[in-house]
């Protein structure tokens, strides 16, 4: 493999290790691959030229890491690709839940097995048990516990 093929691994490999780092965090392809490739193009530069060579490509290799890093550091690059939305919620669960075991009501959407109900003209959300209930079916409630309600098609 040539000089430039090898710089060619190299560099792939530092953006795919740059994609893992700010764009796709945790432990995926990119980062994998990127390793794969850095390891395979220091591997061709030693094994096809020899050890000066090699360490010259481990040594820049290492400082063009760094470098790339600095850089998105420094610019503000890293904040404009990181992710930075946030989940913040809070659950507003009824604790007096104003049904209870047999109610009778319907579905407002496909329980797949989440959806909504409707029993004693309030909307609740519920599950079906693993069953997929479709839209404007008649359930009946059969277990309450912690807030969450679970039912079944009515027969």
């Amino acid at each position: 493999m040539g000089i430039a093929g090898i710089i060619t691994l190299l560099v792939l490999g530092i953006l795919l290790l740059f994609l893992e780092f700010f764009v796709v965090p945790g432990i995926t392809v990119a980062g994998i691959g990127g390793l794969i490739l850095l390891v395979l193009g220091i591997y061709f530069s030693y094994a096809n030229y020899g050890l000066p060579v090699g360490n010259y490509m481990l040594l820049g290799t290492f400082g063009a890491i760094g470098l790339v890093f600095y850089l998105a550091y420094r610019t503000g690059a890293w904040e404009k690709i990181t992710l930075r939305s946030e989940v913040k919620s809070t659950s507003h669960a009824d604790v007096n839940i104003n049904i209870k075991v047999g109610d009778i009501g319907k579905t407002v959407s496909r329980l797949a097995p989440m959806g909504t109900i409707m029993v004693n003209n309030q909307l609740f959300e519920a599950s079906s048990k693993g069953l997929f209930v479709d839209e404007n079916t008649e359930i009946e409630v059969i277990k309450i516990m912690n807030n969450k309600i679970i039912v079944k098609p009515k027969n």
